[in-house]
Protein backbone atom coordinates (compact mmCIF):
# COMPACT_ATOMS: atom_id res chain seq x y z
CA UNK A 1 0.00 0.00 0.00
CA UNK A 2 2.94 2.33 0.57
CA UNK A 3 4.84 1.63 -2.39
CA UNK A 4 1.88 2.34 -4.51
CA UNK A 5 1.76 5.15 -2.38
CA UNK A 6 5.31 6.47 -3.54
CA UNK A 7 5.01 5.97 -7.19
CA UNK A 8 1.76 7.65 -7.45
CA UNK A 9 3.66 10.80 -5.57
CA UNK A 10 6.33 10.15 -8.10
CA UNK A 11 4.52 10.12 -11.17
CA UNK A 12 2.37 13.18 -10.19
CA UNK A 13 5.36 15.16 -9.82
CA UNK A 14 6.49 13.96 -13.12
CA UNK A 15 3.30 14.69 -14.58
CA UNK A 16 3.40 18.04 -13.22
CA UNK A 17 7.12 18.83 -14.42
CA UNK A 18 6.23 18.04 -17.29
CA UNK A 19 3.28 19.96 -18.24
CA UNK A 20 5.58 22.95 -16.92
CA UNK A 21 8.05 22.36 -19.07
CA UNK A 22 5.39 21.73 -22.32
CA UNK A 23 3.87 25.47 -20.82
CA UNK A 24 7.63 27.14 -20.68
CA UNK A 25 8.63 25.97 -24.33
CA UNK A 26 4.81 27.06 -25.47
CA UNK A 27 5.24 30.69 -24.34
CA UNK A 28 9.03 30.62 -25.56
CA UNK A 29 7.66 30.18 -29.08
CA UNK A 30 5.06 32.49 -28.44
CA UNK A 31 7.41 35.34 -27.30
CA UNK A 32 9.87 34.12 -30.32
CA UNK A 33 6.38 34.58 -33.11
CA UNK A 34 5.67 37.57 -31.22
CA UNK A 35 9.52 38.94 -32.00
CA UNK A 36 9.59 38.29 -35.29
CA UNK A 37 6.42 39.72 -36.25
CA UNK A 38 7.18 42.82 -33.75
CA UNK A 39 10.36 43.35 -36.41
CA UNK A 40 9.88 44.80 -39.76
CA UNK A 41 11.68 43.71 -42.82
CA UNK A 42 14.55 45.63 -44.20
CA UNK A 43 13.56 48.23 -47.06
CA UNK A 44 16.63 48.47 -49.50
CA UNK A 45 15.50 51.99 -52.32
CA UNK A 46 16.56 52.29 -55.37
CA UNK A 47 17.43 56.10 -56.13
CA UNK A 48 19.02 57.93 -59.50
CA UNK A 49 20.62 60.93 -60.12
CA UNK A 50 22.27 61.53 -64.07
CA UNK A 51 25.28 64.17 -62.30
CA UNK A 52 28.68 62.44 -60.88
CA UNK A 53 29.08 61.83 -57.31
CA UNK A 54 30.65 64.94 -56.33
CA UNK A 55 27.74 67.25 -57.80
CA UNK A 56 25.76 68.87 -54.92
CA UNK A 57 22.27 67.31 -56.21
CA UNK A 58 24.01 63.29 -55.81
CA UNK A 59 25.51 64.57 -52.29
CA UNK A 60 21.99 65.60 -51.51
CA UNK A 61 20.58 61.68 -52.08
CA UNK A 62 23.70 60.49 -50.30
CA UNK A 63 22.78 62.47 -47.11
CA UNK A 64 19.32 61.52 -47.23
CA UNK A 65 20.50 57.51 -47.68
CA UNK A 66 22.60 58.20 -44.42
CA UNK A 67 19.51 60.32 -42.52
CA UNK A 68 17.80 57.33 -43.54
CA UNK A 69 20.10 54.52 -42.83
CA UNK A 70 21.25 55.98 -39.47
CA UNK A 71 17.35 56.69 -38.15
CA UNK A 72 16.04 53.51 -39.03
CA UNK A 73 18.80 51.83 -37.10
CA UNK A 74 19.98 50.28 -40.78
CA UNK A 75 16.59 49.03 -41.37
CA UNK A 76 16.22 51.35 -44.47
CA UNK A 77 19.24 51.38 -46.82
CA UNK A 78 19.10 53.86 -50.17
CA UNK A 79 21.42 52.79 -52.90
CA UNK A 80 22.42 56.26 -54.90
CA UNK A 81 22.69 55.25 -59.14
CA UNK A 82 24.75 58.21 -59.92
CA UNK A 83 26.31 59.32 -63.12
CA UNK A 84 23.19 58.46 -65.47
CA UNK A 85 23.47 54.63 -64.73
CA UNK A 86 19.95 53.74 -65.21
CA UNK A 87 19.16 56.13 -68.09
CA UNK A 88 18.46 59.50 -69.12
CA UNK A 89 16.03 62.01 -66.83
CA UNK A 90 12.93 60.91 -69.50
CA UNK A 91 14.09 57.08 -68.93
CA UNK A 92 14.20 57.22 -65.21
CA UNK A 93 11.03 59.11 -64.63
CA UNK A 94 9.31 56.45 -66.38
CA UNK A 95 11.11 53.80 -64.16
CA UNK A 96 10.02 55.66 -61.09
CA UNK A 97 6.41 55.55 -62.53
CA UNK A 98 6.85 52.05 -62.83
CA UNK A 99 8.25 51.36 -59.60
CA UNK A 100 11.91 50.29 -61.25
CA UNK A 101 13.34 53.19 -59.46
CA UNK A 102 12.08 53.95 -56.05
CA UNK A 103 13.48 57.19 -55.77
CA UNK A 104 14.71 60.28 -58.50
CA UNK A 105 16.16 63.37 -58.89
CA UNK A 106 15.74 65.19 -61.83
CA UNK A 107 15.02 68.47 -62.90
CA UNK A 108 11.32 70.06 -62.90
CA UNK A 109 11.81 70.26 -67.37
CA UNK A 110 11.09 67.09 -68.41
CA UNK A 111 8.69 66.32 -65.40
CA UNK A 112 6.36 69.41 -67.38
CA UNK A 113 5.93 67.14 -70.11
CA UNK A 114 3.30 64.90 -67.38
CA UNK A 115 2.48 67.18 -65.04
CA UNK A 116 1.30 70.39 -66.96
CA UNK A 117 0.96 72.55 -63.66
CA UNK A 118 4.96 72.34 -63.38
CA UNK A 119 5.19 74.37 -66.38
CA UNK A 120 5.10 77.55 -64.53
CA UNK A 121 7.89 76.99 -62.73
CA UNK A 122 9.83 76.75 -66.25
CA UNK A 123 8.80 79.70 -67.33
CA UNK A 124 10.89 82.10 -69.05
CA UNK A 125 11.69 85.37 -66.98
CA UNK A 126 9.07 84.51 -64.30
CA UNK A 127 11.67 84.47 -60.74
CA UNK A 128 13.27 87.77 -60.12
CA UNK A 129 16.49 85.90 -57.72
CA UNK A 130 16.69 82.73 -55.67
CA UNK A 131 14.94 84.33 -52.85
CA UNK A 132 11.95 84.70 -55.06
CA UNK A 133 12.41 80.87 -56.54
CA UNK A 134 12.12 80.02 -52.57
CA UNK A 135 9.82 81.88 -51.46
CA UNK A 136 7.13 79.84 -54.22
CA UNK A 137 8.60 76.45 -53.97
CA UNK A 138 8.56 76.78 -49.64
CA UNK A 139 5.29 78.03 -49.93
CA UNK A 140 1.45 76.81 -50.85
CA UNK A 141 2.23 77.09 -54.74
CA UNK A 142 5.73 74.48 -54.36
CA UNK A 143 2.89 72.05 -52.62
CA UNK A 144 0.41 72.33 -54.57
CA UNK A 145 2.56 71.13 -58.03
CA UNK A 146 4.17 68.32 -55.81
CA UNK A 147 0.69 66.84 -54.80
CA UNK A 148 -0.09 67.49 -58.55
CA UNK A 149 2.21 64.67 -59.64
CA UNK A 150 0.58 61.66 -57.46
CA UNK A 151 -2.20 60.75 -60.34
CA UNK A 152 0.83 60.69 -62.55
CA UNK A 153 2.31 57.34 -60.07
CA UNK A 154 4.76 59.98 -58.45
CA UNK A 155 4.91 61.36 -55.31
CA UNK A 156 6.86 64.68 -54.50
CA UNK A 157 9.13 64.61 -51.73
CA UNK A 158 10.69 68.56 -52.55
CA UNK A 159 13.23 70.73 -54.30
CA UNK A 160 17.03 70.68 -55.04
CA UNK A 161 18.32 74.70 -55.68
CA UNK A 162 19.73 74.54 -59.60
CA UNK A 163 20.41 77.54 -59.88
CA UNK A 164 19.69 80.05 -62.63
CA UNK A 165 19.59 79.43 -66.78
CA UNK A 166 21.92 80.65 -68.86
CA UNK A 167 22.88 80.40 -72.78
CA UNK A 168 26.38 79.60 -73.53
CA UNK A 169 27.92 78.81 -77.66
CA UNK A 170 30.82 78.56 -79.36
CA UNK A 171 30.39 81.61 -81.51
CA UNK A 172 29.88 84.26 -80.13
CA UNK A 173 28.71 85.94 -76.78
CA UNK A 174 24.96 86.71 -76.43
CA UNK A 175 23.34 90.21 -75.80
CA UNK A 176 20.44 90.44 -77.55
CA UNK A 177 17.65 88.17 -78.72
CA UNK A 178 18.94 88.43 -82.71
CA UNK A 179 22.58 87.33 -81.33
CA UNK A 180 20.58 83.89 -80.73
CA UNK A 181 19.80 83.96 -84.67
CA UNK A 182 21.16 80.79 -86.38
CA UNK A 183 22.19 78.99 -83.73
CA UNK A 184 21.08 75.20 -83.13
CA UNK A 185 20.53 75.35 -79.30
CA UNK A 186 20.25 72.35 -77.65
CA UNK A 187 17.16 71.70 -75.22
CA UNK A 188 15.99 69.29 -72.53
CA UNK A 189 13.24 67.39 -73.57
CA UNK A 190 10.46 69.52 -72.57
CA UNK A 191 8.01 71.75 -74.85
CA UNK A 192 8.18 74.94 -72.58
CA UNK A 193 12.34 74.67 -73.21
CA UNK A 194 11.61 74.17 -77.34
CA UNK A 195 9.20 77.08 -76.87
CA UNK A 196 11.36 79.46 -75.24
CA UNK A 197 14.30 79.04 -77.48
CA UNK A 198 12.42 79.36 -80.59
CA UNK A 199 10.61 82.42 -79.53
CA UNK A 200 14.62 84.32 -79.24
CA UNK A 201 15.15 83.22 -82.69
CA UNK A 202 17.25 79.95 -81.88
CA UNK A 203 16.83 76.26 -83.22
CA UNK A 204 15.71 74.16 -80.77
CA UNK A 205 17.34 70.87 -80.34
CA UNK A 206 16.34 68.64 -77.64
CA UNK A 207 19.04 66.09 -76.59
CA UNK A 208 19.98 63.72 -73.58
CA UNK A 209 22.56 65.92 -71.72
CA UNK A 210 24.99 63.44 -71.77
CA UNK A 211 25.00 63.50 -75.35
CA UNK A 212 25.82 67.68 -75.33
CA UNK A 213 29.68 67.58 -74.96
CA UNK A 214 30.26 65.35 -77.97
CA UNK A 215 27.21 67.32 -80.22
CA UNK A 216 29.08 70.39 -79.46
CA UNK A 217 32.47 68.97 -80.27
CA UNK A 218 31.29 67.97 -83.84
CA UNK A 219 29.24 70.96 -84.42
CA UNK A 220 25.76 68.69 -84.04
CA UNK A 221 24.74 71.51 -81.91
CA UNK A 222 26.35 75.49 -81.78
CA UNK A 223 25.33 75.88 -77.99
CA UNK A 224 22.95 74.87 -74.82
CA UNK A 225 21.52 76.63 -71.21
CA UNK A 226 22.17 75.43 -67.88
CA UNK A 227 23.56 76.78 -64.98
CA UNK A 228 27.54 77.24 -64.06
CA UNK A 229 28.15 73.92 -62.08
CA UNK A 230 26.93 71.78 -64.95
CA UNK A 231 28.64 73.75 -67.62
CA UNK A 232 32.11 73.45 -65.71
CA UNK A 233 32.12 69.66 -64.69
CA UNK A 234 30.93 68.58 -68.20
CA UNK A 235 34.07 70.80 -69.53
CA UNK A 236 31.16 72.02 -72.09
CA UNK A 237 33.10 75.07 -72.17
CA UNK A 238 36.20 73.72 -73.41
CA UNK A 239 34.14 73.59 -76.71
CA UNK A 240 32.02 76.59 -76.16
CA UNK A 241 33.73 79.32 -74.26
CA UNK A 242 31.02 81.99 -74.62
CA UNK A 243 28.71 81.69 -71.62
CA UNK A 244 26.19 84.75 -71.58
CA UNK A 245 24.22 85.56 -68.03
CA UNK A 246 20.53 86.10 -69.10
CA UNK A 247 19.01 84.02 -66.40
CA UNK A 248 16.39 83.12 -68.23
CA UNK A 249 15.29 80.08 -66.06
CA UNK A 250 15.51 79.32 -62.30
CA UNK A 251 13.99 75.39 -62.72
CA UNK A 252 14.61 73.41 -59.81
CA UNK A 253 15.40 69.73 -59.37
CA UNK A 254 12.62 67.85 -57.87
CA UNK A 255 12.56 64.62 -55.76
CA UNK A 256 9.88 62.16 -57.13
CA UNK A 257 9.31 59.16 -55.62
CA UNK A 258 7.59 56.14 -57.12
CA UNK A 259 3.58 56.02 -55.74
CA UNK A 260 3.91 52.63 -56.85
CA UNK A 261 6.77 52.16 -53.63
CA UNK A 262 5.07 54.21 -51.27
CA UNK A 263 1.90 52.69 -51.21
CA UNK A 264 3.73 49.74 -49.94
CA UNK A 265 5.38 51.36 -47.16
CA UNK A 266 4.16 52.05 -43.54
CA UNK A 267 3.05 55.32 -43.07
CA UNK A 268 5.63 55.67 -39.96
CA UNK A 269 8.19 54.65 -42.75
CA UNK A 270 6.98 57.26 -44.99
CA UNK A 271 7.16 60.09 -42.36
CA UNK A 272 10.39 59.09 -42.36
CA UNK A 273 11.35 59.35 -45.98
CA UNK A 274 9.70 62.80 -45.96
CA UNK A 275 12.16 63.80 -42.78
CA UNK A 276 14.97 62.50 -44.75
CA UNK A 277 14.08 64.42 -47.97
CA UNK A 278 13.87 67.77 -45.99
CA UNK A 279 16.87 67.53 -44.27
CA UNK A 280 19.00 66.27 -47.31
CA UNK A 281 17.56 69.68 -49.12
CA UNK A 282 18.61 71.80 -46.61
CA UNK A 283 22.06 69.97 -47.39
CA UNK A 284 22.11 70.05 -50.33
CA UNK A 285 21.17 73.84 -50.98
CA UNK A 286 24.47 75.07 -48.91
CA UNK A 287 26.36 72.69 -51.13
CA UNK A 288 24.76 74.21 -53.93
CA UNK A 289 25.55 78.03 -53.08
CA UNK A 290 29.11 76.74 -52.45
CA UNK A 291 29.72 74.51 -55.54
CA UNK A 292 27.97 77.57 -57.83
CA UNK A 293 30.88 79.66 -56.55
CA UNK A 294 33.45 76.87 -57.14
CA UNK A 295 32.52 76.44 -60.68
CA UNK A 296 32.25 80.23 -61.64
CA UNK A 297 35.79 80.92 -60.32
CA UNK A 298 37.39 77.96 -61.98
CA UNK A 299 35.35 79.47 -65.30
CA UNK A 300 36.83 82.45 -65.12
CA UNK A 301 40.19 81.05 -64.72
CA UNK A 302 39.66 78.54 -67.75
CA UNK A 303 39.30 81.70 -69.92
CA UNK A 304 35.73 81.49 -70.45
CA UNK A 305 33.99 84.27 -72.09
CA UNK A 306 31.54 85.52 -69.47
CA UNK A 307 29.55 88.22 -70.33
CA UNK A 308 26.39 89.74 -67.75
CA UNK A 309 23.51 90.45 -69.64
CA UNK A 310 21.94 93.59 -67.89
CA UNK A 311 19.21 94.22 -69.65
CA UNK A 312 16.40 91.62 -70.30
CA UNK A 313 13.58 93.45 -71.64
CA UNK A 314 13.56 93.24 -75.12
CA UNK A 315 14.24 89.23 -74.18
CA UNK A 316 10.78 88.99 -72.48
CA UNK A 317 9.36 90.86 -75.03
CA UNK A 318 10.59 87.90 -77.36
CA UNK A 319 8.91 85.56 -74.96
CA UNK A 320 5.76 86.55 -75.12
CA UNK A 321 4.28 84.39 -77.46
CA UNK A 322 4.98 81.70 -75.17
CA UNK A 323 3.50 83.45 -72.01
CA UNK A 324 0.06 83.55 -74.41
CA UNK A 325 0.31 80.12 -75.57
CA UNK A 326 0.05 78.56 -72.10
CA UNK A 327 -1.99 81.64 -70.28
CA UNK A 328 -4.53 79.92 -71.96
CA UNK A 329 -5.07 77.19 -69.58
CA UNK A 330 -6.48 78.70 -66.19
CA UNK A 331 -4.53 76.76 -63.75
CA UNK A 332 -1.27 78.12 -65.16
CA UNK A 333 -2.52 81.51 -65.28
CA UNK A 334 -3.73 81.43 -62.06
CA UNK A 335 -0.50 80.11 -60.78
CA UNK A 336 2.01 82.58 -62.83
CA UNK A 337 -0.36 85.93 -61.34
CA UNK A 338 0.06 84.08 -57.76
CA UNK A 339 4.00 83.71 -58.58
CA UNK A 340 4.53 87.50 -59.77
CA UNK A 341 2.28 88.61 -56.92
CA UNK A 342 5.11 86.89 -54.69
CA UNK A 343 7.41 88.57 -56.74
CA UNK A 344 6.22 92.22 -56.22
CA UNK A 345 6.27 91.51 -52.01
CA UNK A 346 10.08 91.42 -52.26
CA UNK A 347 10.44 94.47 -54.28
Amino acid sequence: MRKISWLGVVLLVLLIFSCKKSEEKSASAKSLAEQKKEIKPEIILKSADDHPPDYPTTQGLFYMAKYLEEKSGGRIKMRVYHSAQLGSEKETIEQTQFGAIDLNRVNINPVTQISKTMIVLAMPFLFKNEEHLHRVLDGKIGKKLLEDLEPYGLVGLGYYDAGARSFYNSHRPIYKPEDLKGLKIRVQKSQIMIDMVRALGASPTPMAFEEVYTALQTGVIDGAENNFPSYYYTRHYEVAKYYSLDKHCWSPEVLLFSKKTWERLSEADRRLIKEAAFASVIHQRKLWKEYEKKAEQRLRQAGVKINQIKEITAFQKAVEPVYEKYLKDPKIKELIQEIKAIGEELE
